[in-house]
């Protein structure tokens, strides 16, 4: 893996948002950045159920990111579908540092 600097602080990469998530783009990848209650977390700016743009969705009471389409949830720590439908989602580690936001791929 090699970490990505993509900011330097969470205001600029959530400044215009109010659902604290945003997508970015890191080296020709799409990533879904979410500003969580336990801190950043990453994961590809798709769902691998139907594609539905995961920055479009919310997160909910537990911290699980989920999809605008069909709702199906997603653990942000592991990348497992909780709902049920058996589903992964690909995580990245995000990294704030004294020097800036980080992301590795």
């Amino acid at each position: 893996m090699i970490w990505h600097k993509i900011a330097e602080s969470r205001l600029e990469l959530f400044s215009d948002t109010n659902n604290n998530l945003v997508e970015i783009d890191v080296k020709g990848k799409k990533i879904c950045l979410v500003n969580n209650h336990d801190g950043l977390n990453g994961c590809v700016a798709k769902c691998p159920h139907a594609g539905g743009k995961m920055a479009d969705g919310y997160i909910d009471a537990l911290g699980n990111i989920v999809c605008p389409l069909h709702r199906y949830k997603f653990d942000l720590k592991k990348g497992r579908n909780i709902s049920g439908e058996g589903y992964f989602l690909k995580t990245y580690p995000i990294e704030e540092r004294e020097d800036g936001i980080f992301v590795a791929i």
